[in-house]
């Protein structure tokens, strides 16, 4: 194989493309300190926040929504590409970029660009059903496609050949021992590891529907002798917890310690985002999922080889309740049996290895050179 000396890395906007991002770079930099490691991003994205925070090279380069219609941004389209991806030549070549690994989000697409003109070898790493926009022109410039689910290049022809890697997922995530972790988890947060724990978190920006039903719930679980960890999102308008409850109902606005969630936690109630399908199937926590309702329905197929294999259930988002919790989620919690099922099933779909499989395969497509 070969070294890899420098990479930049393309992926913003959004936590699914920032975080397996981040968990990437920190695999290449484990197998090398002196690697170098360059981030493209946008001036505006939530990459700002994140990327030099966690010790990181980042260079904002003009990145634009692609237009899906045919209006006045269309026209601007092309004198705004070009000047995004020289912008990112520039980038490339002041890092003498062995490879640019692209995960996705607008700032991706002038930077497969630069690295196509530059005959850099480009890989892309998709975890959705159907592809991002951004991926999906990238992959005009490149074979080396890796995806983050078996079920991906069964559903779409344009995948059919890509490698399945599994997800990049954090240190921190895929060394956890739960069992282990579960007394000083719930001690952090003041939770009885004694009693069935319910996680629930909405994604990064969390989800008013989950925390609306919770809300009208929490006095049936907590009565029912159970606890809540609720990541209620810190974007997110606050809602009415009760509290005069005879458990633990503990509410945070955001965790950056996801691995103590995990830890504490007997069930997860949350989306179906691919990051948290990937999070929750390596850890071997079952989930009951609430896809969003708009978009392409990707939550639903991230979600649902999952519930297939046994490890979590879908509620749709109008039929999540607090009535629905009650008679669906609170019989689930209470049973250990079942839970420790689910459990199994849900690791024996899930993989913790996708950083070092993304790693081992950005070595064969720089191996083989720009031949794109």
């Amino acid at each position: 194989m070969t070294d890899l000396r420098s990479v930049v890395l393309a992926g913003g906007g959004t936590g699914g493309h920032i975080y397996p991002l981040l968990a990437f770079a920190d695999c290449l930099r484990r197998h090398d300190p002196d690697i170098r490691i360059t981030c493209l991003g946008s001036a505006k994205g939530l990459e700002n926040e994140i990327i030099p925070a966690a010790g990181y090279d980042l260079r904002q380069v003009p990145a634009y929504q692609l237009p899906r219609s045919v209006n006045v941004d269309l026209v601007k389209t092309g004198p705004r590409m070009i000047r995004s991806m020289r912008a990112c030549r520039a980038v490339l070549d002041e890092v003498a970029a062995d490879a640019v690994v692209g995960f996705g989000g607008y700032v991706a697409v002038p930077g497969y660009l630069a690295a196509w003109r530059r005959k850099t070898p480009i890989v892309i790493h998709e975890v959705n059903v159907p592809p991002g926009v951004a991926n999906k022109l990238g992959m005009r410039f490149t074979d080396h496609v890796a995806v983050g689910f078996e079920h991906q290049p069964q559903l779409v022809p344009s995948l059919a050949d890509a490698r399945v890697v599994g997800v990049p997922l954090r240190r921190s995530l895929t060394a956890l021992d739960r069992a282990a972790r579960r007394a000083e988890a719930c001690a952090h947060f003041g939770l009885d590891p004694d009693r069935p724990t319910l996680f629930v978190y909405g994604g990064s920006q969390g989800a008013r529907a989950i925390n609306l039903a919770m809300a009208g719930a929490a006095k049936a679980i907590t009565a029912a002798g159970c606890q809540v960890l609720h990541i209620i999102g810190a974007r997110n308008e606050p809602v009415e917890i009760p509290t005069d409850l005879p458990a633990p109902y503990v509410t945070l606005p955001f965790l950056s310690e996801m691995e103590l969630g995990y830890a504490a936690a007997d069930l997860l109630l949350s989306r179906g985002g691919a990051m948290t399908v990937a999070e929750a199937t390596a850890l071997g926590v079952p989930a009951i999922y609430v896809p969003l309702p708009y978009g392409n329905g990707e939550q639903r197929r991230n979600a649902l080889p999952v519930v297939e294999a046994g490890g979590g259930m879908i509620v749709d988002n109008a039929d999540l309740t607090a009535q629905w919790i009650e008679t669906n989620l609170l019989p689930l919690l209470r049973d250990p049996a079942r839970i420790a099922a689910m459990s199994t099933a849900a690791a024996g779909y899930g993989r913790r290895d996708g950083d070092e499989a993304l790693r081992a395969f950005t070595l064969e497509a720089v191996a083989k050179g720009a031949g794109q």
